[in-house]
């Protein structure tokens, strides 16, 4: 048997299976091994040990029948926003308390139809609804990442404790990227309403993908903001996650967003040459007060980029400074609608009252946490009459003039943009947002324009700050044309090195 499973990559384990040099049964006991041990992170919420066993054992069986599937036999861990049939759903909030869907999320349904093995769910913001994982019914999840300075028992000390000082791993897909960097899972399912997919892979040194609003189905997929919400993977390098996104891809008729386009196969696009392809720099990125790590960083990436043949090109998307504050009314809005229906009379929670309206008001004060209950009343309000038209309108109008600013880009002959992926590496939990939420949103500032022009967006580890913590470069991309984003993002990951993720101090 090979030594240290863990340490494979999705695409080292999938040739090792096939080739029969380690069996799907031995691959999955290495990661349900590693995630016992790894509890104190508090990546896992649900473990499935038996599950995956089984699923490993008949991914064994068809392999040895010369059956295999794209991914068969490989261990994923699952975001807990995805409906897995017959196991714990629940968003991470105590609203769905007890929930157990009766049907499967369609991208997990064609994981599993690919051959894939389901390890267990993964802890998130409420019902996505966070930068850091830290408003998660289930608690904090702590990055593999140590502190600068931090020893491995002063670690192991805080993990016993409330995991204060300890680093968050990113938000709302924190679960799914601590994982990933601790080598619980080989990849793992993630979704991106405002970048809640590269916001935690920049902070954990992973790569993450949000592809294009409507390639991939929302539907078994709990709604945050279904205007926005977008389902991808995170991984461990740019192959990785282009391997998983091929599988988790396609339309749905199930799913009315779901767009009805071929999917590619986007490992081809690993390794194409970016000669000629123009990559565009926004002037209005360079906020003011950007760290000089972020902006020689940015610098770094543009350098790498022109080495490897490309044309970088200045451009300017005169909307961005309106995106954040148009976000955090549209967002809302859309969320206030969506988590109406949850009222404890079919499912979840319910906290009696002395009529339905108290039952209601009882079950919904006591089942969502502090930062949902705060984005559900900013939405109501902003839906209400006397402010519809101040608030959500023009915000809807602002998202048009967001997106129009990205196709005048792309008709110039932009093939891909390239921005900071975060405005600084990550934070420590019980730092920010505790009495200014503001303070947490500003996280968003790079990423939130991507979901707004329902664009694919990828983000790539560039390097580490002066305190030896992981930062991202962050590349958009075309409509429908992430294959692009692969073929720059491995320029990016070959010339910045793969990162070297954490060694198991917990």
């Amino acid at each position: 048997m090979m030594s240290d499973l863990t340490k494979l990559s999705l695409a080292e384990a999938r040739d090792a299976v096939a080739s029969k040099k380690v069996s799907s049964v031995e691959l999955t006991k290495a990661h349900i091994d590693a995630i016992e041990k790894a509890r104190g992170l508090n990546a896992f919420i649900v473990e499935t040990p038996e599950k995956a066993l089984d699923m490993a054992k008949a991914s064994d069986a068809r392999i040895a029948s010369g059956k295999a599937c794209p991914l068969e036999g490989l261990p994923l861990g699952i975001k807990d926003l995805y409906a897995t049939q017959g196991v714990h759903m629940q968003a991470c909030s105590h609203i769905l308390d007890g929930f157990k869907p009766p049907y499967e999320s369609t991208v997990t349904s064609q994981l599993w139809r690919d051959g894939a093995v389901m390890l267990g769910k993964l802890n998130m913001d409420e019902f996505a609804m966070g930068s850091s994982n830290e408003t998660s019914y289930y608690g904090p999840v702590a990055s593999p990442w140590l502190p600068p300075g931090w020893d491995a028992d002063k670690g192991r000390s805080a993990l016993k404790g409330d995991k204060k000082g300890l680093l968050v791993p990113g938000g709302s897909s924190g679960g799914s990227s601590a994982a990933v960097a601790a080598h619980l899972c080989l990849g793992a399912t993630a979704t991106d309403t405002g970048g809640s997919i590269r916001q935690p892979a920049a902070f954990t040194g992973t790569v993450g993908i949000k592809p294009t609003y409507g390639r991939c189905s929302r539907w078994g997929v709990a709604a945050f903001a279904s205007s926005l919400d977008q389902a991808g993977p995170i991984a461990r390098n740019v192959r990785d996650c282009a391997i998983m996104l091929r599988s988790m891809a396609g339309y749905d008729p199930k799913d009315s967003t779901s767009v009805n386009a071929p999917v590619p196969d986007y490992e081809k696009a690993v390794g194409a040459s970016i000669k000629g392809k123009k990559i565009g720099i926004p002037k209005e990125y360079r906020i003011d007060g950007m760290p000089a790590e972020i902006e020689a960083l940015w610098q770094q990436g543009i350098e790498w980029l022109r080495a490897a043949g490309a044309e970088i090109v200045d451009i300017s998307l005169p909307h961005t400074k309106t995106a954040l504050p148009a976000y955090y009314i549209v967002a809302p809005a859309e969320a206030s609608s969506n988590l109406a229906r949850y009222d404890g009379v079919r499912y979840g929670l319910r906290v009696p009252g002395k009529d339905i309206s108290s039952m209601y008001e009882n079950t919904r004060a006591e089942g969502f946490g502090r930062e949902v209950r705060r984005r559900i009343m900013i939405g109501t309000y902003v839906l209400s009459a006397g402010y519809y038209d101040a608030y959500y309108v023009r915000a809807q109008k602002i998202r048009t003039l967001i997106k129009r600013d990205f196709e005048l880009a792309y008709q110039d002959g932009i093939d891909a943009i390239l921005t900071p992926a975060t405005p600084s590496a990550a934070f420590g939990i019980g730092e920010k947002g505790s009495g200014d939420p503001v303070e947490m949103y500003l996280n968003d500032v790079f990423t939130v324009t991507v979901n707004m022009a329902g664009l694919p967006g990828l983000a790539v580890p560039g390097g580490l700050s002066a305190s030896g913590l992981p930062l991202g470069l962050q590349l958009i991309g075309r409509p429908f044309e992430e294959e692009t984003l692969f073929s720059v993002a491995e320029v990016i990951e070959q010339a910045a090195g793969r990162m070297s993720l954490p060694k198991a101090w917990w």
